[in-house]
C-alpha cells in the first residue's frame, strides 16, 4: 500500500513540474516566437537618434525583440569597436550600426559579422561583409540638397559645407550629390568642407569662423543633424538672417524652428524612425533564420523629403505623433 501511495505522489510531482514548465515556455514564446536580443549602434549622440529610438521601440513590440540602443558619446570608431565587442560577448543575435569611418572599420565590422548578424543603417560600409543597409540613398539625398541650394541662391554665390567628418559614407555621398548638381555652373563656388568630429561646440565655431573670414558667403549647408542648429544659431547671433541662406539635413527642434521662422530655407529630412523600425525587423527575422528579410540589392531605401515653410507645421505635427512628444 505504501508503495502504491509513493508511486502516486511521484506522478503528482512529475505532472506539477511539467505544468510549470509549460507555463514558463508560454512566457518565453509569446505569439509563438521566442524573444530575440538585438542592438542598434549610432555614430554619435544627437536628437536625431531619439526619433530612431521611437522606431526601435515600435519594432520591439511588433517583432517580439529586445533591442539595446548604444550611442558612442565621442562619436569615434574606437568607441564603436568596443561596443561591438561588448555586444558579441553579451550574445546578441545581431546589430545595426552607423559606421563612423567605414573604410577604416572594415576589419572590425567583418569580425563582428562572424559572431552576429551585422547590418548597416544611416551610413553604409559597402566594402565590409555587412548583410544589408537600411537608410537613405545619400547620393540622391545630396542631389536633392543641391537642388535646394539652387533654389535658395538662384543668382549663385559662395557656399560653405559643414559636417562631422567626410570619412563617414553618408557624409561623403551627400557631398558628392551636391557636387554633381552644382558642377559645371560657374555661378556657384564651394569654398570647402569644415568638419567638427561630432563636437557640437566646434560645429558652431566653424560657422562663426566662416562668417568672419567669408563675409560674402551666400549659403551655408549642414550635412549632419546637429549642423542645422549650429548654423542657424550662429547666423542669428551675427544678425545675418536672410543675408545668408541655409540648407541643411534632418529635423532637430532648432532646425524646424528655423524653417518656420524663415531663417532656414529648407531641410532635407530622412526617416530615422524607419531606420530603427526596419533595423529591428530585419535583425529579428535573421535571428529566426529568415534570410528573405534581406532584399536582393541588399538595401532598404527609407527615402527623404524636403521640409520648408509650406509644410513645416504639418511635418512637426506628424513628428510629435510619431515620437509621442
Amino acid at each position: 500500500m505504501r508503495k502504491v501511495m509513493l508511486i502516486f505522489l511521484l506522478l503528482a510531482v512529475v505532472v506539477c513540474l511539467c505544468s510549470c514548465g509549460a507555463k514558463q515556455a508560454a512566457k518565453t514564446t509569446a505569439g509563438g516566437q521566442t524573444q530575440v536580443h538585438v542592438a542598434f549602434v549610432t555614430n554619435n549622440v544627437s536628437d536625431f537618434w531619439k526619433i530612431a529610438q521611437a522606431g526601435v521601440a515600435a519594432g520591439e513590440k511588433d517583432f517580439n525583440a529586445k533591442c539595446d540602443v548604444r550611442m558612442p558619446t565621442g562619436g569615434t570608431a574606437a568607441e564603436q569597436k568596443v561596443i561591438l565587442e561588448d555586444l558579441a560577448t553579451k550574445g546578441v543575435s545581431g546589430a545595426a550600426i552607423s559606421p563612423v569611418n567605414p573604410d577604416s572599420q572594415t576589419d572590425v565590422l567583418d569580425k563582428a559579422g562572424e559572431k552576429l548578424n551585422l547590418i548597416c543603417m544611416d551610413s553604409d560600409a559597402p566594402k565590409s561583409k555587412r548583410l544589408c543597409y537600411v537608410g537613405t540613398s545619400n547620393i540622391d539625398a545630396g542631389k536633392i540638397a543641391g537642388q535646394q541650394i539652387l533654389k535658395a541662391i538662384p543668382n549663385g554665390g559662395k557656399i560653405m559645407i559643414f559636417v562631422g567628418t567626410l570619412d563617414a559614407q553618408n557624409a561623403a555621398d551627400r557631398y558628392k550629390g551636391i557636387q554633381e548638381v552644382l558642377k559645371g555652373n560657374s555661378k556657384y563656388q564651394i569654398l570647402g568642407v569644415m568638419t567638427d568630429n561630432a563636437d557640437h561646440t566646434k560645429a558652431r565655431a566653424n560657422v562663426e569662423d566662416t562668417l568672419v573670414k567669408h563675409p560674402d558667403v551666400a549659403c551655408l549647408v549642414g550635412l549632419w543633424s546637429y549642423n542645422g542648429p549650429a548654423i542657424v544659431n550662429a547666423v542669428k547671433a551675427a544678425n545675418k538672417v536672410g543675408k545668408v541662406k541655409i540648407v541643411c539635413f534632418d529635423e532637430q527642434d532648432d532646425t524646424l524652428k528655423g524653417v518656420k521662422d524663415g531663417s532656414i530655407d529648407s531641410t532635407v529630412v530622412q526617416k530615422p524612425y524607419e531606420f530603427g523600425y526596419n533595423s529591428v525587423k530585419v535583425l529579428a527575422a535573421l535571428a529566426r533564420g529568415d534570410k528573405k528579410a534581406i532584399p536582393a540589392n541588399k538595401m532598404i531605401d527609407t527615402g527623404v523629403r524636403v521640409i520648408d515653410k509650406t509644410n513645416v507645421d504639418s511635418f512637426t505635427a506628424e513628428l510629435k505623433k510619431m515620437t509621442g512628444k
